[in-house]
């Protein structure tokens, strides 16, 4: 319910919850129309590079053998 104020040796540490500053920050500069393209642009960018990369990964990883396909090295049919 109620905090109980322990005592600080640094008198700054103590009065710095009761500080209020009266200067406002300034407004924030919206970005420009170059800006936000270029944004995009990197955004879809990687978007694209996770979409390809699971394009050939997922038949990569497959495991299944198909019954037809077999694999041969060349050095065993040459002997």
């Amino acid at each position: 319910m109620f905090r109980r104020r322990e005592a600080v040796p640094f008198s700054f540490v103590a009065e710095s919850d009761s500080f209020r500053s009266n200067v406002t920050p300034p407004p924030r500069e919206r970005p420009s129309a170059s800006q936000l393209m270029g944004r995009a642009l990197i955004g879809l960018t990687i978007v694209a590079g996770l979409a390809g990369s699971l394009l050939f990964g997922v038949p990569a990883l497959e495991s299944g053998e198909t019954p037809g396909r077999t694999q041969h090295s060349e050095a065993s049919e040459r002997r």
